[in-house]
Order: structure tokens, then C-alpha cells, then sequence
């Protein structure tokens, strides 16, 4: 009768459901992940707008991913004393505002502006979704949590980015904003009358002090690894494809997409993590995308060999992100803001890194080193976690 009634008791990890507002948090990183990959698309029509040129235009991103990094390392404090949730509700309604300045900016001084506070907002929003994740998900399901918070990256990927540019050539650039404000809007709604945990909540934790917690510093060196090979490699795949074979640019479309279908076609196997163990698994996951960028290097010459590394290199990444994720939320509970905001400090850092240092190699060899280069840094990332399990 024990064995029966255990079996049955909804508190059991193989019964219990994920909540419905895991679906929320992966809309909310949708609306995120919208707004920080849509500029690229309609930058030509936003500098034709503004009598500017595209490279400035871009300079808006780089605001964006620059107030991301600041607001999480110093702001995701604020998440341990507030909790998560009350704190993504006011992240979310700061963003719509900034979305909202940035369809109505008349010059481009005001889109930087605007973009800069939209990257603020994102800095405390990210940093409580995953905690709010870690916290909302049922004993021994935690990665398939994760992992569905994490196919918002997808949507916004595969689909945000093809809508947004049709929306840019049906309804001007400016309709774009209005419509990632709106569903910004629904998202703070949502959170707002969900009714979930709203999670820790207590002292305020110093950068230092999250920094201090035994396994956060070599997870956040792998973090760092495996975040400035992604965008280092990602940043230049386009212009190879174009330069040295010859297509033409919307040939990218079609890697962003594999790429995407790749990272949320990894959720269906998140299950296996939990069964695993996220500890052991972490460096064996950051060898294996080591190994797809070995791939990659052999398959640059060709076209259709390069879309199905990437739908590998996707479904790969999906899990070292998880896991990562994952190890950092389980360290200490009392701290998980300012962790996961060192996170997401440590991951647009490194988006800078990346993406500037990976060009500086490009414009002297080939894109074939890159991955060699990428490679080199998952085998890091790997070391790193490793000394984090010890």
C-alpha cells in the first residue's frame, strides 16, 4: 500500500507536471531575445530613416548588450533582497518602455538612448527568469524547466527575426518596436497575475560575494569560453557564406533556422540531464560542442554540410547552456540572482570579446580557423567545469 500510494503521490518527481508558467518565462525570453537579434535584419531601413548609416545604426545594439552586461553584474542583486518575480515585472515594464521610445526615437541619439535602457531592463529580466525557473520547476525535472525556458531563444531566433523583417517592409521599422512593446505588455501582465512562488527573497548579494561562492568562478571562465566561441563563430557565418561561396544573404536565414530548430529540438532530450546528473555531465557537453566545431571547420566549404553541422551545433549548445544554468542556480539559493546576473554579465562580455576578437582573426585567415579557434575555448570551458565539480 506504501509502495501504491507513492506512486500515485503527486509530489513524485516522474508525476509531477511543469508549471504553466514556465510558459510564461519562455515568452518573456522571447520578447527579449526579439528585440536583441531584430535590429540586424531592419538596420538598412532604420538608417535610411534616420539619414544615417548601418554600421552607426549598430551602434544601438551594442548599447543595448552593453547596458545588458552593467545592469546584471551591479542590478542582479536586487533580485536575492526584492525576489524574481516582483522584480522581472518591473523589468518587463521598463523594457516595453524602452521599446516603445525606441519606435518613436526621431534621431539616432535617441534609439542608442532608448536601446541602452531596453539593455538595463534585459539585464534584471534574464537573471530572474532563470532563477524564477529554477525555482517554479518540480523535484527531478529541473533541466526539462530550464529547457523550456530556453526554446524562447528559438522562437525569437525562427521566428522573431523573418517576422520582424516582413513587419519592417509591411508597416516600417517602427511597427516592429511597437509590436515586441505590445507583447512585452502581455508578458508583464502574465507575471503579474500568475500565481507561482515569487521566490527567495532576503539580503541583497554584492558581485563579490556571488563571486565568493564555491564552483561560481570557474563555471562563469567556461561561461565566458563558451559564450565568446558562440558569438565569435555566429557573428561571421553570414559573411563566409556570402564572401567565399558565393550566396547571397539570405542565405544566413536559413542557419539561423537550422541553428534554432537544433537548440529547441534539444528540449524533447532535457529529460536525460535530470537522470544523469548535471554535475558530471557539464564537461563532456562542452567537449562534444567542442567537437561539432571540429566539424564545422571540415564542412565550411560546403553549403548544405554547413546546415546540418548547425542544426547539431544548435541542439548541442541548447545543453550546455542548460547545464550550465543549471549548476550555477544550484550552488546557493540565498544567491541565485547575483549569480545568474554575474551570468549574464560574464555572457555579453562575451559577446563583445567575441565578436570583436573572432573578427580581427577573420580578417587575416579564413572563417575555416574560427571554429579551430572555438574548439580551442570549449576544451576551456571543459577544463573549467571540471575544476568546478572538485
Amino acid at each position: 500500500m506504501t509502495n501504491l500510494n507513492q506512486s500515485l503521490s503527486p509530489a513524485s518527481p516522474t508525476k509531477a507536471r511543469i508549471p504553466p508558467f514556465a510558459y510564461v518565462l519562455t515568452g518573456c525570453i522571447g520578447v527579449i531575445g526579439s528585440n536583441s537579434l531584430a535590429l540586424g535584419p531592419i538596420a538598412p531601413e532604420v538608417a535610411a530613416s534616420l539619414d544615417t548609416g548601418v554600421p552607426s545604426v549598430m551602434t544601438a545594439s551594442a548599447a543595448f548588450g552593453l547596458g545588458t552586461a552593467v545592469s546584471a553584474v551591479f542590478l542582479g542583486s536586487l533580485i536575492d533582497r526584492h525576489g524574481p518575480r516582483r522584480m522581472l515585472a518591473v523589468a518587463l515594464l521598463l523594457l516595453a518602455t524602452g521599446l516603445a521610445v525606441s519606435a518613436a526615437a526621431p534621431a539616432l541619439v535617441f534609439l542608442v538612448a532608448a536601446q541602452l535602457a531596453v539593455g538595463l531592463a534585459a539585464g534584471i529580466a534574464l537573471p530572474s527568469i532563470y532563477t524564477l525557473a529554477s525555482v517554479i520547476a518540480p523535484a527531478g525535472r529541473e533541466s526539462e524547466t530550464i529547457g523550456l525556458v530556453l526554446t524562447g531563444w528559438t522562437l525569437s531566433m525562427v521566428a522573431g527575426v523573418p517576422v520582424a523583417a516582413a513587419i519592417a517592409d509591411f508597416a516600417g521599422w517602427r511597427a516592429v518596436y511597437v509590436i515586441v512593446a505590445a507583447a512585452t505588455l502581455v508578458a508583464f501582465g502574465a507575471v503579474r497575475l500568475a500565481s507561482v512562488p515569487q521566490g527567495l527573497a532576503g539580503k541583497a548579494t554584492s558581485p563579490l560575494a556571488a563571486l565568493g561562492v564555491r564552483g561560481v568562478a570557474p563555471l562563469l571562465v567556461a561561461c565566458a569560453a563558451f559564450m565568446a566561441a558562440f558569438y565569435g563563430v555566429y557573428a561571421y557565418i553570414g559573411e563566409h557564406l556570402h564572401t567565399a561561396l558565393g550566396l547571397p544573404v539570405s542565405a544566413n536565414g536559413l542557419i539561423a533556422v537550422s541553428y534554432g530548430f537544433g537548440f529547441g529540438a534539444a528540449a524533447f532530450l532535457d529529460r536525460l540531464i535530470d537522470r544523469l546528473g548535471a554535475e558530471r555531465l557539464l564537461p563532456l557537453i562542452f567537449l562534444v560542442v567542442a567537437g561539432v566545431y571540429g566539424a564545422m571547420t571540415a564542412a565550411s566549404a560546403s553549403y548544405s554540410a554547413m546546415l546540418v553541422v548547425v542544426f547539431f551545433w544548435g541542439l548541442a549548445n541548447h545543453f550546455g547552456l542548460n547545464v550550465l544554468i543549471m549548476r550555477l542556480t544550484g550552488l546557493d539559493p540565498a544567491k541565485r540572482g547575483a549569480i545568474m546576473g554575474l551570468n549574464s554579465g560574464v555572457t555579453y562580455l562575451s559577446l563583445f570579446a567575441g565578436t570583436i576578437g573572432f573578427g580581427m582573426v577573420y580578417a587575416r585567415v579564413s572563417f575555416s580557423a574560427l571554429p579551430v579557434i572555438a574548439a580551442g575555448l570549449m576544451v576551456a570551458a571543459a577544463i573549467a567545469a571540471a575544476m568546478a565539480r572538485r
